[in-house]
């Protein structure tokens, strides 16, 4: 399977809330980390992480690049916070290995998000 497949059924997986199909896709030794926070996560933590999320709505693939065992896709995120609908920007980077996504770098933001004053 290609890497850009492999991240495409990942994020429909997690768009459709399949929780168990996301491991079959996550390489043993899967290891994902959060620019925005720093946290890392092993493969049974992140699932959990996506799992567990409060609020969650939807994740809508909106570009997906990739060459040989590197993909990187940009997702629309919606979910539920104190009763109002949420939405987020994340752009997923994975390596695979084999058939299943063995690394993997999320950076996530704010739509609403104002910039940084210069």
């Amino acid at each position: 399977m290609s890497a850009e497949e492999l991240l495409t059924r990942l994020c429909r997986a997690i768009d459709t809330q399949a929780w168990s199909d996301l491991e079959p896709l996550l390489h043993e030794d899967f290891a994902c980390r959060y620019v925005h926070t720093g946290e890392t996560f092993d493969r049974q933590g992140w699932i959990r992480l996506n799992a567990e999320y409060p609020g969650f709505d939807h994740l809508t693939i909106e570009d997906v690049v990739a060459s040989d065992d590197r993909a990187v896709a940009r997702c629309h995120v919606t979910g539920r916070h104190d009763g109002e609908l949420a939405h987020f920007e994340v752009a997923t980077f994975i390596t695979a290995r084999g058939d299943r996504v063995s690394e993997m770098t999320e950076v996530w933001t704010e739509v609403d998000q104002a910039p940084p004053a210069r």
